[in-house]
């Protein structure tokens, strides 16, 4: 039966979506879908849906399925999976297999949320089904053994949440899920230069400029240059550019960084003293694209007082965890549901 199985594992992000097969990343594409209005047909995914992003015109919308690490959009989800599992070159014989897929999925995730993302994923064609939370994911994909009584922090900051867990024993000892991550961080840069330059810009020019400039705090090692914006103008109406610094970007984005933090020392409180030990022997791991902002490290640092790692390659590390978990499904029988 193993000729007409494959196994797939599969990050489905608020930003992006990564595919693993074979043990090999064959998908890694923006999570968002053009549609047709008209005829309700799909344009693009991934790359090709993001560059029209912000650009279209009345026939085609662009439609970001997941908001907030859960399905907003039930239709263009079931689309934008199966379109995106076609991209894998396992359709090819005259059988179309049956696919056993492991989904990673936000740990505050409701029960009927959970039923959304397995729902769709059945419609794209899985046979079977099985779920992981992000914060196991990304310690397993980091190399963490998980399995082991000692206590291990992670923190997972993607595009639609953050996820905050304390890991001992394969299993999740307490965890925070807050709604705040990379999708906020643009929206708080848009504003910020809409207040701060009258200017306006969309959401594909706040991304570019969270990787340009992005900052937690102003006071960095290697400052990047500063990065000229183009935007609209709210006074005249015409095309303009801005010349920004990490510094503002530091100090436009600390509302929403306060509140990751917060939510970091809350999962401490509550987290049993013989694990905080262990925590502060190992200290944070640091995962997901947030951990790429610059300087997120060092004040996470000197709110805790504990080491802060990021992972190396933090915005696949997820997508390795599910991978890992999908292959060795004996022995992570208890992780997934």
């Amino acid at each position: 039966m193993g000729l007409f199985t494959k196994e797939i594992a599969i990050d489905l992000g608020t930003a992006n979506t990564i595919i693993i097969y074979n043990d090999k990343v064959v998908v890694d594409e923006p999570s968002i879908v053009a549609i047709e209005r008209s005829s309700g047909k799909i344009i693009a995914v991934g790359k090709k849906a993001q560059m029209m992003h912000g650009k279209t015109h009345e026939n085609i919308k662009t439609v970001r399925p997941l908001r907030g690490g859960v399905i907003a959009d039930f239709q263009a989800a079931e689309h934008m999976i199966r379109e995106m599992i076609k991209m894998i070159e396992i359709r090819k014989s005259w059988f179309p297999p049956a696919l056993k897929m492991v989904i990673c999925i936000p740990s505050g995730i409701t029960e009927v949320e959970e039923r959304a993302v397995k729902d769709s994923a059945e419609q794209a064609g899985a046979k079977e089904v099985k779920l992981i939370h992000e914060p196991m994911a990304a310690a397993i994909g980091i190399g963490i053994d998980v399995l082991e009584p000692v206590g291990n922090m992670v923190i997972d900051i993607g595009g639609g949440t953050s996820e905050i867990a304390v890991i001992a024993l394969g299993g999740i000892v307490n965890n925070k899920s807050i709604r705040i991550a990379g999708d906020e961080f643009n929206t708080d840069i848009e504003e910020y230069m809409r207040k701060q330059h009258n200017i306006n810009i969309g959401e594909r020019t706040a991304e570019r400029i969270k990787i340009e400039v992005g900052a937690a705090i102003a006071d960095i090692e290697n400052p990047p240059a500063n990065y000229a914006v183009h935007g609209r103008d709210l006074l005249t109406g015409i095309p303009k550019e801005v010349i920004v610094n990490h510094a503002e970007i530091a100090h436009c984005l600390d509302k929403s960084v306060s509140k990751i933090e917060a939510a970091v020392l809350n999962a401490l409180e509550m987290t049993p003293p013989e694990l905080a030990s262990d925590i502060y022997e190992t200290g944070i791991y640091l995962t997901g694209g947030g951990a790429l902002l610059r300087g997120l490290d060092k004040r996470l640092h000197l709110k805790t007082k504990l080491k802060v790692h990021v992972a190396e390659d933090p915005l696949r590390a997820v997508a390795r965890g599910t991978g890992i978990a999908l292959k060795n499904f004996d022995k992570f029988t208890f992780l997934i549901k």
